[in-house]
């Protein structure tokens, strides 16, 4: 029995939506602000958008945009790397190992990051020298920490360190939302623990891992502004600071640095968008092959977008 189109159901209710003035008015209220904002932005001249066009393409911004992507790719895979470890230790049947996780979290998180920044930049000084060899005897190797830890490895640790004891949280808060008996099953199949953990574990939890991880390194990006504290003198933060001391024009060349801000945050956000549409796999159906196919099936009115009017009469 062949289905009527669903134009041509008789008796069907057309219902149409209910108009709410609250959105007109609320359209029109934002509508006259931006034109507002945007009217004070372009009129303005104390902005001195030409200076801002000058320098958006200096030579020394850019090369503060790749200083700082590289402190924040750095940053995050030494945090990222610290925190798998400090949360599996954190999960672990042995004492001791929980014991070390709980602190070093406790005292990276207690700590601000520019205080930990500064420390770092003073490592030299409070260790010129760091030998490797027995304790309380002979050293066998050592290393000069001022060639060591020079500011952009300094920078990169601190910022690290201090990032490892946030994810670590977040790590194990996804690690434990896999539920156990996924496990237990993998136990049971013979698979040894750290098979469990690569192949069922990991997988699973980052679908909770992955939009704080985004968030955090997004986070990252901006805290990388604080590297001056090491001192660091190439990211984007101090490149717009030191042209703005040497032609006395701060404001423009804070717009040139929240301009840049914003485009890389804006990157980093769409990256994030997709590894959490890929991570999601099974759990949503936004962006499935199977809800487009459906989609592209109701489209064609071929049947009823309600089950309910497939039975046959």
């Amino acid at each position: 029995m062949a289905h009527e189109p669903h134009s041509q159901i008789p008796g069907r209710i057309r219902a149409k939506e209910v108009f709410h003035p609250g959105t007109l008015i609320a359209a029109i209220i934002v509508a006259v602000l931006a034109a507002m904002l945007l009217h004070g932005l372009v009129t303005n001249k104390n902005f001195q958008w030409d200076i801002v066009w000058m320098y958006l393409r200096d030579v020394k911004v850019i090369q503060g945009i790749g200083y700082t992507l590289l402190l924040t790719v750095g940053a995050m895979i030494l945090g990222t790397i610290l925190a798998l470890v400090m949360a599996i230790m954190r999960t672990a049947s042995n004492p001791v190992l929980r014991g070390v996780s709980w602190a070093y979290i406790f005292v990276f998180r207690g700590i601000p990051v520019y205080t930990q920044l500064v420390f770092w930049g003073l490592v030299s000084v409070l260790y010129p020298v760091i030998g490797l060899g027995v304790p309380f005897g002979p050293q066998f190797v050592d290393f000069d920490t001022s060639k060591l830890f020079t500011a952009g490895v300094a920078a990169v640790i601190g910022l690290g360190l201090n990032e490892g004891a946030y994810l670590a949280e977040i790590i194990r808060s996804g690690l434990e939302s896999v539920d156990s008996g996924q496990s237990e099953a993998a136990k049971a199949l013979g698979m040894k623990p750290s098979l469990i953990l690569r192949r069922i574990i990991i997988p699973q939890a980052m679908r909770v891992i992955i939009p704080p991880l985004g968030n955090e390194t997004i986070g990252m990006l901006k805290t990388t502004s604080l590297v001056l504290a090491v001192p660091f003198t190439l990211d984007l933060q101090f490149a717009t600071n030191a042209i703005a001391n040497r032609i006395y024009a701060p404001i423009p060349l804070l717009i040139v640095a929240a301009f840049w801000y914003l485009v890389m945050t804006s990157i980093l956000m769409v990256g994030q968008h997709y590894l959490e549409r890929y991570y999601g796999r099974g759990f949503t159906n936004s962006g499935s092959k199977r809800s487009k196919r459906q989609a592209a099936i109701n489209a064609a009115g071929t049947s009823h977008i309600d089950p309910s009017l497939e039975v046959e009469q």
